[in-house]
Formats: C-alpha cells, sequence, structure tokens
C-alpha cells in the first residue's frame, strides 16, 4: 500500500504545480472526474483486450460485444470503487462505519442505474459509430448521476459520525 501512497501524493504534487490545480485538487468532483477518467482508460482497454482476444472464439457478435461489455463495466467499477474510497471521499473514509465489502456492495449498487444506462447508451451509439466511441460517449453521458448517487448515499458521513461532511 506504501507504492500507492507513493504514487497517490505524486500525482496530488503534479497536479497542484499547474495554473489553478492546487485548487483543483480540492474540488471532489474533480477528482471523481480524474477517477472516472482513469476508469474510462480500464474500461475501454479492457473492453478492447476482451472484444480482441478473450472472447473471440464466441460466433455471436452481440453476445461476444456484451460480455466483452460486461467483462470492462466490472473492472473499470472496481478500479473507481478503489481510487474514489482513498482519493475522492477519502477524507470520509474514517467516519464511516460499515466495511469495505459492504460499502463496496452499496457502491456497485449505486452504480447498477449508471451501469444500466451504459449498456443501453453503447449499443444504441454502437449502431451509428465506432463502438469505443459508442462506449467512451456512454460513460460521459452516466457520470454526473454516478457522482451524485455516491456522494449522498455510499460515501455520506452518517449523523453522528465525526469529521467533515462535505
Amino acid at each position: 500500500m506504501n507504492g500507492l501512497l507513493r504514487f497517490k501524493q505524486a500525482v496530488k504534487d503534479a497536479v497542484s504545480r499547474l495554473p489553478g490545480g492546487e485548487w483543483l485538487v480540492k474540488q471532489r468532483f474533480a477528482k471523481f472526474g480524474a477517477v472516472g477518467f482513469s476508469g474510462t482508460l480500464v474500461n475501454l482497454a479492457v473492453l478492447y483486450i476482451a472484444q480482441e482476444f478473450v472472447y473471440p472464439g464466441i460466433d455471436s457478435g452481440d453476445l461476444r460485444f456484451n460480455l466483452s461489455l460486461a467483462t470492462a463495466i466490472f473492472f473499470a467499477t472496481l478500479h473507481n470503487f478503489i481510487w474514489n474510497r482513498a482519493w475522492t471521499w477519502g477524507d470520509r473514509k474514517a467516519h464511516i462505519s460499515k466495511s469495505i465489502v459492504v460499502q463496496f456492495m452499496q457502491y456497485c449498487a449505486a452504480c447498477w442505474l449508471a451501469i444500466a444506462l451504459q449498456f443501453g447508451f453503447t449499443n444504441f451509439l454502437k449502431q451509428y459509430m465506432y463502438y469505443l466511441l459508442a462506449n467512451f460517449l456512454a460513460i460521459g453521458m452516466t457520470a454526473v448521476m454516478n457522482y451524485l448517487i455516491n456522494h449522498v448515499w455510499t460515501f455520506k458521513v452518517r449523523p453522528g459520525k465525526e469529521g467533515k461532511n462535505v
């Protein structure tokens, strides 16, 4: 975990040196956006790898694509949970009494609507454009809703707990 903390600090320091970077580092939605952007890269990479290399033996193009998309969403969701818990809402971690497993399940439940909409939007848009671009656009369309649900539910400090609830 020490390497993760050093990496997190290095990213924070690098962003802080940019014009306006210190302000940006303090903004929770900007952190969520940065995590989401890196999760998007994870999603796109896993989608491509699964579609082209993991599931190529599946004859049905729709089944192969949807298995690839489900795999990509799973890995991106896990990635985003880890980083959002550690960085975006890291100031709340000590003041939330539920276990990490319960919190992950709550995070997944909070994301289900965004995931379902991502599936729908991606499948609709891929009829008109390249599947990776369709997936990228679908992720962007569901990001704000996903943030709000997680901000007010998954990472909310419960009444009676000490600490910031911002």
